[in-house]
């Protein structure tokens, strides 16, 4: 037996990344904008802000279940006010170099933001987009349905149960889940003690990825 968790002891045919919270930092951007948004509207922001993590905003708007509202007003004002607020948006330690060591047809990134939202947070934290980006537009059930990441899978040419997800949020995880693939927990974000029965590193410094000859993607903890 060993203690070793399963994701480094195995081979993937791509990787598949969320992107606020795993790629990136955007929470205190993110926490401004949606703040403003429920104070607007009367909710209490220190419950509600916990809840907006990993899904779309049409999806977080819906579920407050607000009476006389434009959803998609209401969205549109969202989507402006995080657009025009980058501030604070940074690279999650040793991704750069961690992206940079992939081939270039077994990753993607699956997010919840809409595209126009997620090219500029990438663009702040100084992030290329891949060339398969699957975002909040693509599809009609977001996380935690297992939709982005079987299309992003799909996109790639492979199935997601061979593939590696890097998630950060409970509704990004449950959809890789639901998806059958592997998943990583990224908790660079997480304020204290994440609770998951998945691997997990706190950053990309500390794990390396290689490329095998067959074309699968391995990925193990960094020796000191």
């Amino acid at each position: 037996m060993t203690d070793t968790p399963a994701v480094f002891r195995k081979t993937y045919a791509a990787f598949l990344f969320d992107m606020d919270g795993t790629l990136l930092s955007s929470i205190a951007a993110a926490e401004r904008v949606w703040g403003g948004w429920a104070r607007r509207h009367g909710l209490d922001v220190e419950a509600f802000l916990p809840t907006i993590h990993g899904v779309r905003a049409e999806d977080t708007i819906r579920r407050q279940n607000l009476d006389g509202i434009d959803i998609d007003e209401e969205v549109r004002w969202v989507e402006r006010a995080e657009i025009d607020d980058v501030d604070g948006v940074v690279a999650i330690d040793g991704i750069l170099d961690f992206l940079n060591a992939l081939p270039d047809d077994k990753w993607a990134i699956v997010t919840s933001a809409t595209r126009e939202l997620a090219t500029r947070r990438l663009s702040a934290a100084g992030i290329a987009p891949p060339k398969i980006f699957v975002t909040a537009e693509d599809v009609k059930r977001g996380k935690p349905a297992p939709d982005p990441f079987l299309t992003a899978a799909e996109r790639l040419g492979v199935r997601a149960s061979d593939c590696l997800v890097f998630e950060d949020a409970p509704a990004g995880i449950a959809a890789g889940e639901a998806a059958g693939a592997d998943v990583m927990v990224i908790t660079a974000t997480h304020g204290g003690h994440f609770e998951t029965a998945h691997a997990t590193t706190g950053n990309y410094v500390d794990i390396v990825v290689f490329a095998r000859d067959d074309g699968t993607l391995a990925v193990e903890r960094r020796r000191a």
